[in-house]
């Protein structure tokens, strides 16, 4: 897949102890432009806030998507609000949560991994 002039969105799941998550994202940002994208909106979703979520800190919220139900439901809202081609994740994905994400948000869904810039 080509980024040139695509929109995309940004998505990265963080442990509330990666206190550099904002530099990640902007680095992914940064990649992204180098290669022709335009970032249209960024998601993040940190685990191990809540009380409940300390212990589960380093795993993701879904093994299906990576992230929560709900964050997938404003991900989605906002692709279709921009009309994003692609959604690129700060974090690797396994070959089932990328098909579930395709299908999901009906637009290609790639990592970090994924991109040379």
């Amino acid at each position: 897949m080509t980024l040139t002039r695509a929109d995309v969105l940004l998505v990265g799941l963080f442990s509330a102890k990666q206190r550099d998550h904002a530099a990640v994202m902007d680095e992914l940002a940064a990649v992204a432009g180098a290669l022709g994208a335009r970032v249209v909106g960024r998601f993040v979703q940190r685990r191990g806030v809540s009380d409940g979520g300390v212990a589960k800190m380093g795993q993701p919220y879904s093994s299906r998507t990576l992230v929560s139900a709900g964050k997938v439901r404003e991900i989605a809202a906002a692709r279709k609000e921009h009309g994003a081609g692609a959604v690129i994740f700060a974090n690797p994905l396994t070959d089932h949560q990328r098909k579930v994400l395709t299908e999901i948000l009906d637009c290609a869904v790639i990592s970090r991994t994924d991109l040379r810039p």
